[in-house]
């Protein structure tokens, strides 16, 4: 866990190593921004990751379950989860692109074929902005003289639409990883017990080692959403306290219906 301590703090800092003003002002240039779309994705993979498979310790712990059980239904959950997540992040985001390419065909379409009504779409864009007269004009023309800069204008201001460079493959891949990486840590002593019996309680070890993987998750959390650190913080762990607490009280109450 002390790799995504430091990287939380390397990323709270990096903003201000930046020189432009307005670098400084919204914490990333270019280059980190671009580390920034997949380092949400990561933060989200990684909290879900720790949440489920800690859920699945606690609700085994709860029923009394040898450890043996644990590891085999930690790591079952850590692959088949995981892949469904990286299957969504990808589907999710391939859809993404689809939508906006849709969108992008059809005012080509349309400013072919319904140009004077694209036209004054824009016009009537900039007259909202308080755009008037001559100037209001130069502008509509300087925008309609190039088909690109039209269809780009229209996809921002009509539609509200961004254009995305994440790729699907790379967001389920970060997601897949994320989930597997952090996700393990609740299984980490049960895996180590497993190969040299320690006299410990397994749960609360791994309940420990979890909490740290928590506070690691919601300093990066806190730097993706710019939230206060100490609060991301309290919230993952909240989170993760209430899904364990859950899981352990179902798999204890179960355990003594059945047994």
């Amino acid at each position: 866990m002390l790799w995504l301590m430091f990287l939380s703090f390397v990323l709270n800092i990096t903003p201000f190593m930046a020189n432009p003003a307005e670098e400084h002002i919204h914490g990333a240039s270019s280059g980190l921004q671009k580390i920034q779309e997949y380092l949400g994705e990561f933060v989200y993979g990684s909290i879900d990751g720790c949440v489920t498979t800690f859920a699945v310790v606690a609700g085994a712990s709860g029923a009394h379950l040898d450890s043996s059980v644990v590891i085999i239904l930690g790591f079952a959950n850590l692959i088949a989860d995981g892949f469904a997540m990286s299957v969504g992040s990808y589907l999710s985001t391939k859809s993404e692109l689809q939508n906006y390419e849709k969108h992008k065909q059809i005012e080509y379409w349309e400013i072919d074929n319904l140009r004077d009504v694209e036209v004054q779409e824009v016009r009537d864009i900039y007259i909202a902005k308080g755009f008037e007269g001559e100037l209001l004009e130069q502008v509509v023309a300087k925008i309609t003289e190039d088909k690109d800069r039209w269809v780009d204008t229209m996809m921002k201001e009509e539609l509200e639409m961004i254009p995305t460079n994440k790729s699907p493959l790379t967001m389920g891949a970060v997601t897949f990883i994320s989930f597997l990486l952090v996700g393990f840590v609740p299984l980490l002593i049960y895996v180590v017990d497993y190969f040299s019996p320690m006299d410990v309680n397994l749960f609360y070890v791994s309940s420990a080692l979890t909490s740290l993987a928590f506070i690691g998750i919601g300093a990066l959390k806190s730097y993706v959403t710019n939230s206060s650190r100490l609060m991301s913080i309290m919230e993952t762990l909240l989170l993760g306290a209430a899904a364990a607490s859950l899981a352990y009280v179902v798999g204890n109450a179960l355990e003594r219906m059945i047994t």
